[in-house]
C-alpha cells in the first residue's frame, strides 16, 4: 500500500498489507518456558508504586489505592494516585496545550510513532500478557491474543491513517479545485475497560493520536498497572510528552468531571451500559463555555446468543457454546451467555454441553498454560454475580456450577441453567461471568425472535447447516457481529470490524475501515482557479 500525508510536499510512505499478528503456541516447550520466565519476572515487580503523568511530568497525590491479583485476592500488584480535581485540571490543560502542536504534525509522523509503539509492544509481548494474567486473570492464551490485538490495532490504524491521508476522489467542476480533508477533533478522554487491559486501550488511545487528537487517559481502576506499561511503552517510542496524559483514579471521582469538562472534544469509552449511557448523558450537557457537541464513541455489552438447531455439527456447536459462555470466565461483552437451541436436539444438547465443560474448561490460578480458567475480576463482581445464581434457581434448573471455587481468589465454577424463561432476569442482564442460560425454541422463527429479544445486539452465532436459515439470520438476527458455524467471540482486527446495536453502544466498528472517521471531522475546500 502507498499513501502520503495531508502536508504540501508530504513524502511517499508505503507499508505492506496489513496482516493479523499470529498466536503463541503455548504448546510448545520453549513458549511455556518464556512464559514462565516473564511470570517470574512480573512477580519480582509486584506492590511498586505508580505516578500520574501530565505533560511528561510525574505527580504523586496524598491519597492513594491498590491493583490486586484477583486470583491471590490480598496480593498487591500496584500502588497508584488518586487524581485530584487541580491535577485533572492539569492533565486537559496539557492536552490543549499539546493539540496546537501534535495536531498539526505530518501524518507520516504520527503514523511512524505508532508504528514505533507498536514495535516496543511485540518486543514486549510475554511481559505485557503475565501483567495481565496475573493483575486482571486473564489465562495465557487469552492474555497473549489480547495483547495481539494492541498490536493489530496499531498496525492497522496506521494503514487506515495513511489511506485517510489521501485525496478524496470529488467530482471535477470546471472553475474549481475541490478537496476534502480529515481533520482531527480535539482533546479526548479515553476510558477503557479492565477486561481487555491492553487491547481496547490500546485501540482507544492510537485511534486517537493517529488521527492528530491528544488524550487524557484514565484507564480502569481495576488494570492500572497494564496502562502503566503501556504509558511508559508510549514514553520510550518517544511520544510528544502531552500528547497522552495518564490520570488515575476512581470513575466517580474523575471520570465525571472528565467526560463533563467543557474542554474534552469527544469521549472514547468501553464498559457496562450503566456507566456508559451515564457518559453519554452527561457528555449531551453543553457546559459553559462548550463550544461543540461532544462525540461519544461507546461500546457497552451484550447478551449475546448462540442459536443450535438440529441441522448442525453438535459437537461444534457444543464447543463453540462452551468457549463463548466461559472463554476469560465469561467476563467479555461478546460472550455467549445465552444458548437458543431447537426441541428437537435440546435434549442431546445439554447432555453433551454437560459431558464436554469438564474436559474444555480447566480451572486453576494461572499458573501454567493448562489452566484456561481463572477468577472473576473483583469482590464486587465476585458478589454480584452468586446473586445472579441465586436468582436463576428460581428461573431456571441448575445442571451445573452454581458456587464459588477457590476461597484465595474471587473463583466461580462454570454454570449452566436449562429450561430458562426467554424473559428470566438470567437471559435478559448481561452478568458478566461464567454463567449460560440454556433456551428451547419450537422452531427457527422463534429462535431468531427469542435471541432479538433484549435491549442488545452486540455479537450472535448460528449453529446450523440449513443455507435458508443462514440467509435469514444474516438478515433477522440483529447484531452488530454475526458468526455462523463458530464461537461469537474472538473478533480480529480488520477482518471482523467490532461493535453493536441498540444498548451495545453507538454503532461504532473497531479494527474497521471507518474507525478513525469517529476521531476525525471533514473539512471542505474548494479554490477557484485563476
Amino acid at each position: 500500500m502507498t499513501a502520503s500525508g495531508t502536508q504540501p510536499g508530504s513524502v511517499v510512505f508505503e507499508l505492506a498489507d496489513f496482516r493479523n499478528c499470529p498466536l503463541i503456541d503455548f504448546t510448545r516447550d520453549e513458549n511455556n518456558q518464556k512464559m514462565k520466565e516473564a511470570l517470574a519476572g512480573v512477580r519480582e515487580r509486584l506492590g511498586r508504586e505508580y505516578p500520574i503523568v501530565i505533560g511528561g511530568e510525574t505527580k504523586y497525590c496524598e491519597t492513594k489505592f491498590q491493583s490486586f491479583n484477583p486470583a491471590r485476592k490480598d496480593e498487591v500488584v500496584g500502588v497508584f494516585q488518586q487524581s485530584t480535581p487541580e491535577l485533572l485540571d492539569q492533565a486537559i490543560a496539557s492536552a490543549v496545550e499539546t493539540y496546537q502542536r501534535w495536531s498539526r504534525e505530518p501524518v507520516k509522523e504520527r503514523v511512524r510513532a505508532v508504528l514505533r509503539i507498536s514495535q516496543l509492544i511485540k518486543e514486549r509481548r510475554l511481559e505485557l500478557a503475565a501483567w495481565m494474567t496475573i493483575e486482571v486473570g486473564k489465562p495465557w492464551a487469552e492474555a497473549d491474543a489480547d495483547v495481539a490485538e494492541a498490536i493489530d490495532f496499531c498496525e492497522y490504524y496506521a494503514r487506515q491513517m495513511l489511506q485517510l491521508a489521501e485525496p478524496a476522489p470529488l467530482p471535477p467542476i470546471e472553475d474549481e479545485d475541490p478537496e476534502l480533508r480529515y481533520i482531527p477533533l480535539g482533546v479526548g478522554a479515553v476510558i477503557p475497560p479492565w477486561n481487555f487491559p491492553l487491547a481496547i486501550l490500546t485501540g482507544m488511545t492510537i485511534a486517537s493520536i493517529v488521527a492528530g487528537n491528544t488524550v487524557v487517559l484514565k484507564p480502569s481502576s481495576d488494570s492500572p498497572t497494564i496502562a502503566a506499561q503501556f504509558f511508559r511503552i508510549l514514553e520510550e517510542a518517544e511520544l510528544p510528552n502531552g500528547v497522552v496524559q495518564f490520570v488515575t483514579g476512581s470513575g466517580s471521582e474523575i471520570g465525571d468531571p472528565l467526560v463533563a469538562d467543557p474542554r474534552i472534544r469527544f469521549i472514547a469509552f468501553t464498559g457496562s451500559r450503566e456507566v456508559g449511557t451515564r457518559i453519554y448523558e452527561r457528555a449531551a450537557r453543553v457546559q459553559p463555555g462548550q463550544i461543540w457537541l461532544k462525540r461519544v464513541i461507546a461500546e457497552m455489552g451484550g447478551k449475546n446468543a448462540v442459536i443450535v438447531d438440529e441441522d448442525c455439527d453438535l459437537d461444534e456447536a457444543v464447543s463453540g457454546v462452551i468457549v463463548s459462555a466461559f472463554g476469560y470466565q465469561g467476563q467479555k461483552c461478546s460472550a455467549g451467555s445465552r444458548a437458543i437451541v431447537l426441541e428437537p436436539v435440546y435434549d442431546l444438547f445439554i447432555e453433551r454441553l454437560l459431558e464436554r465443560i469438564p474436559e474444555l474448561v480447566r480451572a486453576g490460578d494461572l499458573d501454567s498454560a493448562d489452566v484456561n480458567f481463572g477468577p472473576v475480576i473483583n469482590r464486587r463482581a465476585h458478589e454480584s454475580i452468586l446473586r445472579y445464581i441465586e436468582t436463576g434457581r428460581s428461573e431456571g434448573r441448575l445442571v451445573t456450577g452454581g458456587k464459588a471455587g477457590d476461597p484465595a481468589g474471587y473463583f466461580i465454577d462454570p454454570t449452566v441453567f436449562v429450561d430458562v424463561d426467554p424473559k428470566a432476569i438470567i437471559a435478559q442482564e448481561e452478568i458478566f461471568g461464567p454463567v449460560l442460560s440454556v433456551i428451547g425454541a419450537r422452531d427457527f422463527s422463534e429462535a431468531l425472535q427469542i435471541a432479538n429479544g433484549t435491549q442488545y445486539g452486540l455479537t450472535g452465532a448460528l449453529y446450523s447447516r440449513n443455507e435458508a436459515r443462514i440467509r435469514r439470520a444474516k438478515d433477522e438476527f440483529h447484531v452488530g457481529n454475526l458468526y455462523i458455524n463458530r464461537k461469537c467471540t474472538g473478533a480480529l482486527v480488520g477482518v471482523h470490524p467490532f461493535g453493536g446495536f441498540n444498548m451495545s453502544g453507538t454503532d461504532s466498528k473497531a479494527g474497521g475501515p471507518d474507525y478513525l472517521l469517529l476521531f476525525t471531522q471533514a473539512k471542505s475546500i474548494s479554490r477557484k482557479k485563476k
